[in-house]
């Protein structure tokens, strides 16, 4: 199958749909940084560094396009950003350069991943208006929100797919694959021990793979990168000092929390340590909500947060530290990916 893919990242939607038997022959992506991560790693496609809205065809020779997919920009939508959570944000509406896309290819399958509170936003209002434009293209449509842990993420994260078919085929979406859930210390006990602003890039394994979620994300390699850590401030690491796993902010002593306004406000994802015993909470923007490690009182490295996300080792994030944290974050999980389209796959 031949695939075209839309805001693309770094690549965490067409790394599944590779492993299910999805070719993605091309793929645009504005942000230079997450573009140039996704051509380092997945060098059969054709990365486009542009704005949508320019894109005024896709040039992948007399070959069919099987299936166009992406997941538009999701900051807009999601429940943690109250400020620009509104259908005046422009970046709410880039959707419609999607549609515009799939009228001007018209594949056998379209597929849209985003948050999950894509589907909640103003009663479902952007939701509505996807179905109501893949609705007059005469697709057939289903849509649903999965969580990745369901399917060997060790992450507990929701997002929400549509998958529609341009050959009304009604489009059931993959069973569980798993009943226990993966944990972060099955996913990520392995990788080494560092300190607070480690800027590493390859280092040794801190111990053999002792979960078969290891073993997969490991492979054949010898060493291991990314192994990147914000450099927190004194005071930030005297803060994580009190925090046990599974707690945030609200167990850091008052007197280290004075420079903040009203620190009972913080949102609750501020300061959380992991909990080796249980998935994790989502990878978003984990340099800035300062997700902590569960044993060792620092930041998460990129690797980490990468395994958390299901990338595999041999996938090598590039660009400033703050552009792979934001990209490891913003990306779909492969793992979740692939079981979405290993369903499609199997239909066609």
């Amino acid at each position: 199958m031949i695939g075209v893919e839309l805001f693309s990242g770094v690549g965490g939607l067409a790394l599944g749909a590779h492993w299910a038997g999805v070719k993605t022959k091309v793929a645009v992506e504005k942000d230079f940084h997450a573009a140039q991560t996704y051509a380092k790693n997945l060098s059969g496609t054709t990365v486009v560094i542009d704005d949508i809205k320019e894109i005024k065809q896709f040039d992948i020779g007399k070959k069919h396009i099987n299936v166009l997919f992406g997941g538009p920009p999701c900051q807009g939508y999601s429940s943690s950003n109250q400020k620009t959570r509104t259908r005046k944000n422009p970046i709410n509406w880039l959707f419609q350069e999607y549609l515009r896309c799939v009228e001007m290819i018209m594949p056998d399958w379209v597929v849209i991943e985003n948050v999950k509170g894509f589907a909640e936003l103003k009663k479902g209002m952007f939701l509505k208006h996807i179905l109501k434009g893949l609705d007059s293209l005469k697709y057939t449509i289903n849509y649903k929100v999965l969580n990745a842990c369901d399917y060997g993420v060790p992450q507990n994260r929701e997002r929400v797919f549509i998958v529609a078919s341009r050959h009304g085929i009604a489009f059931e979406f993959p069973e569980p694959v798993t009943k226990l859930p993966i944990t972060v210390g099955e996913a990520i006990s392995d990788l080494p021990v560092l300190k607070n602003g480690s800027s590493i890039m390859d280092l040794n394994y801190r111990a053999k793979p002792k979960s078969e979620y290891q073993i997969h994300m490991k492979g054949k390699k010898k060493k291991v990168s990314n192994n990147l850590v914000t450099k927190n401030s004194q005071l930030v690491l005297s803060r994580y000092k009190h925090i046990p796993q599974g707690g945030n902010w609200k167990n850091i002593p008052a007197e280290l929390m004075s420079n903040y306004k009203d620190s009972s406000r913080c949102h609750h994802g501020i300061y959380r340590r992991l909990s080796e015993k249980k998935p994790s909470v989502v990878i978003g923007n984990y340099r800035k909500n300062m997700l902590i490690h569960p044993t060792q009182d620092r930041g998460l490295s990129v690797r980490e947060a990468a395994r958390l996300q299901s990338f595999p080792d041999w996938f090598e994030f590039t660009g400033p530290l703050i552009s792979q944290q934001q990209h490891v974050g913003n990306a779909v999980p492969p793992l979740l990916s692939m079981a979405v389209f290993k369903k499609i796959v199997e239909l066609t």
